[in-house]
């Protein structure tokens, strides 16, 4: 007996040591959102890294017949969890966006007949790609594994900041291939790609460029691909359409080991022979301004061949990063939602310079970044509302840089403007409003950005004021943008006055009193849209009358994107009281919020609208897309802080699962993992711009926020367990908090935030 209770004793400790040893790397599910609508990416990356290493599972095409091919929505970020084929290993992937570009350099290993087209899911054997399962798949922070079963090869891939580094492990064969699809891409189409360059150095390394035009119009990215072991031959396919002109070049047989190659669309191969269990590996570096940066990216980030080493100096930066929270949680689930949420959030923007500082700038100019780094990828209309103030809290310094960045663009644009949603150089002018001044004021006014503010507050005036850009010069003259003259005009309204009170935030900070006192009044500018008669913002044609036929339910042709009037009525995030005004008093508002979490909106509301399903709706409230994400936080200003407490624990559980298709809705560049942070933290920054964060109910046990400024701030719920979803006391630093806010200043101060968790409201 007594030995028995010795060996269990012994076990329970060596499983608790084990726990206690788990890193918050460990805890990281790159699936999680690969499924269904998150259009996350399971492979390889480090913190912001410009290159992410991700298998592709499929290869539609944008297009079919000359129209959209709705089908390859589902493939924003290349890989489909419930797919049964991988295509191959690109280099550049967006994380949950709900539009796509990218799929840089796909590398596929192959065994046997040698093919230089995908094939079909279908039957593989008609192409290159290859039958896997999830059985023999592993998806880490930097590290992705999985053995292609068609050729009975493992691959694994990881990365450094700038390259991406594969290693396959081949059978015996005289037949090994490396298949490098340059025409390959993530919505694409034919004639995407504009021009591709390669030079073959010598037997073990390749350069070279490609251009598209894609979502970004002038995209060039440049590479530089080195193998571990010779290859014994190589060659290319080119799959460009016969031209008359075809030059002096083809005195030369440019299909087999020819070593200056160019063309719109090429697949090239390298053979080798391989022994039993033989590993071939392949380091592919990007840069955006020149081979020779790209190859230096390579020599000094990867200069040898240990990819064991790069993998675990990968996940000691992850888990460097992840370690600003540490959390503890009630369940295993819990921390794993909250770590992979961390992971999601700081994938991007992405460094968009080389090891030098050179980038590409907006003007297509090589640009070196002084004093910051330069970052690309914004998704601004997603991010503005929680991402970049989760990273005034936590990412501080890179949020300053990222600012400097958006500066930068502003510089090089010769429309003189601060990017709308930006990559590679490019701005790609998707979604509304003009958020990079949200994101600007936001730093300026928690004091994170302290660089020349004069000039920031000038680029914002100057983007609130491009009068050609989408209705801004309506918006202007009538404080409106007509119904009839723009198809957004509701909803782009209603998001310029919230950023035109982000501009005065700046002028009152700088004390510029004029300009605060005309941005304050543009902020009011919601007025206008909004009809008194039905309690619903409508859109409004030139003439100042409402239009007649409108449906404050549909998602689509009602003058809001992507959502209807009855979230989009609640976007007045910079004045709350307005809206208790606008519906007659706190009670009232109370009823329309509780009508939005549980009336049913039917699927014909949203079947037009490829960003909201199913999946992300709770009543008519839509969490799997960004504009209510701020609703469930009102309540706190109708006296009614319980239903705020009970709505958010609510969300948490039911949007964000611990599994392949546990995200509610595309993580758009990490704000839907932004907001679960938020949310499990216990408060949320519902009006960028201003100091408050409005409190919830936290998921966590406790997170103590290790802060860039040496200071630690503790969050902790006692009482806190799954019923316990409702909030009977918070204390700040052992003082009762009597208010349902908590400022900037009081969390970068350190200190402790205690919530008593009920199991009833109080």
């Amino acid at each position: 007996m007594m030995r028995v209770s010795i060996l269990m004793l012994g076990l329970v400790v060596s499983c608790g040591l084990a726990n206690a040893q788990k890193r918050p790397v460990d805890y990281v599910n790159p699936l999680i959102g690969t499924a269904r609508m998150g259009h996350t990416f399971p492979g390889a990356t480090v913190p912001f890294g410009s290159v992410q290493l991700s298998p592709e599972t499929d290869t539609l095409s944008y297009e079919v017949d000359g129209a959209y091919n709705k089908d390859v929505y589902r493939y924003c970020a290349g890989y489909q969890y419930d797919d049964p084929t991988i295509v191959g290993f690109s280099h550049t992937h967006f994380s949950g966006t709900g539009h796509s570009d990218l799929g840089d350099f796909l590398i596929m290993p192959t065994v046997g007949e040698l093919k230089l087209n995908p094939g079909t899911a279908d039957d593989t054997g008609t192409g290159y790609r290859s039958k896997f399962s999830h059985d023999r798949e592993v998806a880490e922070a930097n590290y992705y594994k999985v053995l292609l079963d068609d050729y009975n090869v493992t691959a694994e891939l990881t990365t450094s900041e700038r390259v991406g580094f594969h290693r396959y492990t081949f059978p015996k064969t005289a037949d090994a291939h490396i298949v490098f699809d340059l025409k390959a891409g993530i919505y694409n189409y034919d004639g995407k790609n504009v021009w591709t360059f390669v030079r073959v150095v010598n037997d073990t390394l390749v350069t070279g460029y490609r251009q598209t035009n894609g979502w970004a119009r002038t995209r060039t990215v440049y590479f530089a691909m080195t193998f571990s072991r010779p290859f014994k031959s190589y060659g290319r396919k080119s799959h460009d359409q016969p031209q008359v002109y075809r030059g002096f070049w083809r005195k030369f047989n440019q299909e087999k080991n020819f070593a200056d190659l160019a063309g719109r669309d090429m697949t090239m191969y390298f053979d080798f022979d391989t022994r039993e269990d033989e590993e071939v590996q392949v380091k592919l570096a990007l840069s955006p301004v020149s081979q020779q940066n790209a190859l230096a990216n390579l020599y000094q980030e990867i200069p040898d061949w240990d990819f064991d080493s790069v993998k675990a100096a990968g996940q000691e930066w992850w888990n460097k990063e992840l370690s600003r929270i540490d959390v503890e949680t009630v369940t295993e689930d819990d921390k794993v939602n909250f770590y992979t949420s961390m992971y999601h959030t700081f994938l991007g923007p992405t460094v968009y310079m080389d090891a030098n500082g050179q980038y590409r700038g907006l003007d297509q100019e090589t640009h070196v970044a002084e004093g910051f780094v330069n970052y690309t990828s914004f998704s601004l209309w997603d991010t503005f509302r929680a991402l970049h103030p989760y990273f005034n809290i936590v990412q501080p310094s890179r949020n300053a840089d990222m600012v400097a960045s958006m500066l930068a663009h502003y510089d090089q644009s010769v429309l003189g403007m601060l990017p709308i949603w930006s990559h590679y150089a490019n701005d790609n002018w998707c979604m509304s409003g003009y958020h990079a001044v949200s994101v600007i004021a936001d730093a300026i006014v928690k004091g994170v950005y302290t660089g020349d503010a004069e000039k920031a507050l000038e680029a914002c005036i100057a983007t609130s004021n491009r009068e050609d850009y989408e209705g801004i010069g309506e918006y202007i003259r009538r404080g409106y943008i007509p119904a009839d003259l723009n198809g957004t005009s509701v909803s782009s309204t209603l998001e310029y006055a919230y950023d035109d009170w982000c501009i005065a935030q700046i002028a009152k900070k700088l004390g510029k009193e004029a300009i605060y006192q005309q941005y304050m009044e543009r902020a009011g500018n919601w007025k206008n849209v909004f009809d008194g008669r039905i309690g619903f913002m409508r859109p409004k044609n030139s003439d100042g009358e409402f239009v007649k036929s409108f449906d404050v339910l549909d998602t689509h042709g009602q003058g809001f994107i992507e959502g209807n009037s009855w979230n989009f009525s609640l976007f007045i995030p910079h004045d709350p009281h307005a809206l208790i005004g606008l519906h007659g008093g706190e009670k009232k508002l109370a009823a329309y919020l509780d009508s939005l979490f549980t009336m049913e909106l039917p699927d014909k509301y949203f079947e037009n609208t490829e960003d909201i399903s199913r999946d992300g709706i709770i009543g008519n409230y839509v969490h799997g897309n960004e504009p209510s994400h701020h609703v469930a936080y009102l309540y706190n200003y109708v006296g009614q802080p319980w239903k705020t407490q009970e709505r958010v624990r609510y969300i948490l559980n039911e949007m964000y699962q611990a599994r392949p298709d546990g995200l509610g809705g595309n993580d758009d560049c990490g704000q839907m993992s932004a907001w679960y942070i938020f949310g499990a933290l216990g408060f949320y920054p519902i009006s960028p711009g201003s100091l408050t964060y409005e409190l919830g109910s936290p998921l966590i046990k406790q997170a103590k926020l290790n802060l860039e400024n040496g200071k630690t701030f503790t969050v902790r719920a006692t009482n806190q367990s799954p019923d316990h979803v409702y909030v009977s006391k918070v204390l700040l630093n052992g003082t009762p908090l009597k208010r349902h806010h908590i400022t900037h200043e009081e969390i970068m101060g350190g200190g402790v935030l205690e919530f008593v968790m009920s199991k009833k409201p109080r």
